[in-house]
C-alpha cells in the first residue's frame, strides 16, 4: 500500500476526522493548529509548521471555510510548498479559487469535500466509507484525491468549476433541510394532540421506509402520497388544518414534489388543479 504524509491545518470535527481515517488506513498524518489543546491522539503537535508542511505530500486546510484563504495566504508565504505538494481545503460551497496565492508554486490545487457527516471524529474511519467524495480542482489534485478517496474507502466523483455552491446547496437539502423537515413534522403531530415522546417517534419508520425506497428507485418512482395521486381533497384537509406560516412550507416543498410527480406520470389535468390549490392560494389561510 502506498504510504503518503499528510499535513491537515485545522483541528475542528472534520479536520480530526480525516486525520483519523487517514490514520487508520496507515497513512501518516500531523494535524497542526492554533492550540496544543486542539490536537487529539493520534497525532503529535509539531514544534513549527514549516517543516512539517515541507515534508508533506498532501495538505489539507480543514479550517471554518471564511479561513481557508487567509491560511492559504499564510502557508503561500512560509515558501515552503512546491511542486510536489498537493493541497486540497475540505469546503462545500468554495472551488480551488481560494487557493490562488499558492498557484506559483506548482502545486497541485484543488477541493476534496467529504458528502459526509463527522458528528464523532474517533469514529471517522467508519462514518466516511462507502460515502462520496466531491472532488474539484486541477488535473494533479484530481489525481491524488482520487487516491486519497480510495484510502478512505469512498467514491470520488468531479465538480465541475462553477458548480460547487450549487452542489453543495443539493447536500444542504438533502441532509440538513430534511431534519428540518423531521422536526416540523414532529411539531405538527404535538400540535395535532400527540404526546411529544410518542410525536418524536412515530415517523421514524416511515422515514426509513422512504430511504429505502428512495436508495432502490430514485426520487421520481419512490415518491407516494397525495401530491403524487392527486388527491386534491386531502391536500385541502391539510391546508386547512395549517397555520399560514406552515402552510407555506407545505407549499413550497409541494412545488418539488409535484414535479416528480409530473415525472412520474401524473395526469397534466390533475397536476394543474393540485398546482392551482397549493400555489395560487385557493384556499384561504387558517391563522391560529
Amino acid at each position: 500500500m502506498t504510504s503518503f504524509r499528510f499535513a491537515i491545518i485545522g483541528a475542528g470535527r472534520m479536520g480530526q476526522g480525516i486525520g483519523n481515517a487517514l490514520a487508520a488506513a496507515g497513512q501518516n498524518v500531523t494535524l497542526l493548529g492554533r492550540r496544543a489543546q486542539d490536537l487529539v491522539a493520534p497525532f503529535s503537535l509539531a514544534d513549527a509548521w514549516t517543516p512539517t508542511l515541507r515534508s508533506a505530500d498532501v495538505i489539507f486546510i480543514a479550517t471554518p471555510d471564511a479561513a481557508i484563504e487567509s491560511v492559504a495566504n499564510e502557508v503561500a508565504g512560509l515558501e515552503v510548498v512546491g511542486a510536489g505538494h498537493v493541497v486540497f481545503h475540505l469546503a462545500g460551497p468554495l472551488d480551488h479559487g481560494v487557493l490562488s496565492s499558492l498557484a506559483e508554486t506548482q502545486a497541485g490545487l484543488g477541493s476534496f469535500h467529504p458528502l459526509q457527516t463527522v458528528a464523532d471524529p474517533v469514529k471517522a474511519a467508519e462514518s466516511l466509507r462507502g460515502a462520496f467524495a466531491g472532488l474539484e480542482g486541477d488535473e494533479k489534485a484530481l489525481a491524488m484525491g482520487r487516491r486519497v478517496a480510495k484510502l478512505l474507502r469512498m467514491t470520488p466523483f468531479v465538480i465541475p468549476r462553477g458548480g460547487k455552491a450549487k452542489y453543495h446547496a443539493g447536500a444542504v437539502m438533502a441532509a440538513n433541510y430534511t431534519i428540518g423537515l423531521v422536526g416540523a413534522a414532529q411539531r405538527f403531530a404535538v400540535e395535532a394532540g400527540i404526546d411529544p415522546e410518542t410525536a418524536a417517534r412515530i415517523y421514524l419508520p416511515l422515514i426509513e421506509g422512504a430511504m429505502g425506497n428512495l436508495a432502490q428507485m430514485g426520487p421520481v418512482d419512490a415518491l407516494t402520497g397525495p401530491i403524487r395521486r392527486g388527491d386534491i381533497a386531502t391536500l385541502r384537509l391539510h391546508l386547512q388544518s395549517l397555520s399560514a406560516r406552515d402552510q407555506e412550507l407545505y407549499r413550497t416543498v409541494g412545488q418539488t414534489a409535484l414535479q416528480l410527480a409530473r415525472a412520474a406520470g401524473l395526469a397534466e389535468e390533475r397536476a394543474k388543479q393540485v398546482e392551482a390549490l397549493l400555489f395560487n392560494g385557493v384556499e384561504p389561510a387558517l391563522s391560529r
